[in-house]
């Protein structure tokens, strides 16, 4: 198949959008079939390679710019000239199924949306109620949704706002992650780190909704059971001095998976309108013990059949969050790993993409077949 995938946010930064993109195109790629992404932006050097792709799978929309929403600052674009670059791109890829994320967004996505004939699948990532200012934009929506073939949601609580924002009913399908990439060794002393145990937290630290001043307002409650505790804080923002927090600022997906696998805790205290929780994952593939805050879509990622793989309090509560780490940190490091481990191997992209596929081709049925069956004859990629 010939699969176009449609980013609205910029790749000068990536996020867990456009990771979940570039990883998707990896692997559709490795499958055999012919990807090109189109995004805002440039993706920094050596991105697409470590992700088996190459430059000219990759087509920028143009400069983005930031507009803040859903608490945090998106990098997007729109306009008659992103439209000229995504009709271009279109028409070149002459696509068997183009796949948007985020569609009913003012960006590529929706642009690309309009302007395509061919078999739409789309995902629906956020959390977040609708913005007033699109209030205008939604006035399209209705036509707009008419045009997908198949919808896809990350999580319970994306599909949940998907169908209250569009009417739509997407099929669940969690975001995915290359489990060959990331490392998970037993621990040999107390502490997985060294001589003194270690919390992680990873994140833009700046965000309110990330929860970081939730975390720091614990810090002295878990100091108190553990005096000897080192807190590392990896994510991007302004300088920041909080005494006892080591920041070691924005790192590439190697640096970061190194710091939680030498992680005793790694702490999610986000405050809301989190759709997934990749970083989650991430960390159980680390083999990093979780403390979470209770959201929803966490408690999804986080539960297996014995229920909480890690351990989770109640969102915002600083108190609730030191006596869950507390927790964490009292047990034996690798009391959950194995369960963390086979949690996180339900998300590789053995898992998800087949299923993602299986949306093209429910979306090309929907928008093809009955009209190929009255003609006699079938895609031959619908096989």
């Amino acid at each position: 198949m010939r699969i176009g995938l449609v980013c609205p946010y910029s790749f000068q930064r990536p996020g867990g959008v456009q990771n979940h993109v570039l990883g998707l195109a990896g692997w559709l790629k490795k499958q055999g079939h012919q990807v090109a992404i189109l995004a805002p932006g440039e993706p920094p050097s050596g991105m697409l390679a470590s992700y088996g792709l190459v430059d000219s799978e990759y087509t920028t929309g143009g400069k983005a710019l930031p507009v803040r929403a859903n608490g945090s600052v998106a990098r997007i674009n729109f306009g008659v000239g992103p439209a000229r670059r995504a009709k271009a791109w279109l028409d070149a890829g002459d696509f068997d199924a183009v796949h948007l994320h985020e569609p009913m967004t003012p960006s590529l996505a929706i642009l690309a949306l309009w302007l395509t004939d061919r078999p739409v699948t789309a995902t629906f990532h956020t959390n977040a109620p609708t913005v007033k200012a699109l209030k205008r934009l939604n006035q399209l929506l209705p036509q707009s949704v008419r045009r997908l073939d198949s919808a896809i949601a990350v999580s319970s609580v994306a599909a949940e706002v998907a169908n209250i924002h569009t009417g739509v009913s997407p099929v669940v399908i969690g975001n995915g992650l290359a489990i060959e990439d990331y490392e998970a060794v037993p621990t040999t002393g107390r502490w997985r780190g060294g001589d003194h145990p270690r919390l992680t937290f990873l994140g833009r630290y700046e965000e309110p909704r990330k929860g970081f001043h939730v975390l720091t307002a614990a810090l002295p409650l878990i100091r108190d059971a553990f005096p000897n505790l080192e807190v590392v804080v990896i994510g991007h923002g302004g300088r920041m001095s909080v005494e006892g927090v080591k920041f070691v600022g924005g790192v590439n997906d190697a640096e970061r998976n190194r710091w939680l696998g030498i992680s005793d805790v790694y702490v999610a205290p986000q405050t809301g309108r989190e759709s997934f929780g990749i970083v989650l994952i991430e960390a159980m593939a680390c083999g990093a013990p979780v403390v979470a805050s209770e959201l929803p879509a966490f408690v999804e990622v986080l539960s297996d059949e014995e229920g909480p793989v890690g351990h989770t309090f109640r969102t915002g509560n600083s108190q609730e969050l030191a006596r869950a780490a507390i927790a964490s940190l009292k047990e034996p490091r690798d009391l959950r790993l194995q369960r963390g481990l086979k949690q996180a191997a339900r998300f590789d992209w053995s898992v998800i993409g087949p299923q993602v596929l299986a949306m093209y081709r429910l979306a090309a049925e929907n928008r093809y077949l009955s009209v190929d069956e009255a003609r006699g004859r079938r895609h031959h990629w619908m096989a």
